[in-house]
């Protein structure tokens, strides 16, 4: 039954992707140290959580039915990013090399979700139409138990995070990293928002 209510696996990581974007545009140059730090923690655990719930689930089932090229690249995309993100955690938000690689995360990360969205879940969709629902509900489970060891880093970057302009952002970010599932109702254009990579400067 659970698994039959649960959104999509496709879905899910379509908000995934939504939450951690809103997160990324909230961060500016001059956004005070303290709330770069809470954004740029969030938005690295949401990442962390988003690439191992993927390469746990997400991939293995695509590469069964359809091995190709997209799939293939998406572990050393993830890599990267986790190198970009412990470049990140080593620094202090106060160092000018903290917005530097923050943004090339942020490159990083639009490029990836840019082949995900026009590639990977449309191939998903129409390979694996009949168990996306049972996937989602497995990602949902095994999303809590990733985030649930976590919760004291997770509350501690929303906290930084705080401020005038940047709450939703950070919600959005926590939301990535928690499943907070409820958040696709107010999200209803998420499907398609990357079908134009060059909106995001990609």
């Amino acid at each position: 039954m659970f698994s039959r209510m649960s959104p999509s696996i496709t879905n899910m990581i379509r908000m995934d992707h939504t939450h951690v974007v809103a997160a990324f545009h909230q961060y500016q140059v001059d956004t005070p140290p303290r709330v770069k730090k809470g954004l740029a923690d969030n938005i690295c655990l949401a990442l962390e959580v988003h690439a191992q719930l993927e390469e746990e689930i997400f991939y293995p089932a695509l590469r069964e039915v359809s091995p190709d090229e997209f799939t293939e690249k998406a572990q050393p995309e993830h890599d990267r990013m986790r190198e970009l993100i412990a470049q990140l955690r080593a620094l202090q938000s106060t160092d000018p090399a903290f917005d530097n690689t923050l943004f090339e995360l942020m490159q990083a990360v639009l490029h990836h979700v840019a082949d995900e969205e026009t590639q990977l879940l449309p191939k998903a969709e129409r390979l694996l139409s009949g168990q996306l629902s049972e996937m989602g509900a497995h990602m949902t489970r095994r999303r809590m138990q990733l985030v649930g060891p976590r919760t004291g880093e997770l509350a501690g970057g929303m906290a930084r995070a705080m401020s005038t302009g940047t709450v939703l952002a950070a919600a959005g970010a926590l939301a990535a990293a928690g499943g907070l599932l409820l958040a696709s109702r107010s999200h209803p254009n998420a499907r398609g928002r990357w079908v134009n990579p060059a909106k995001w400067g990609h």
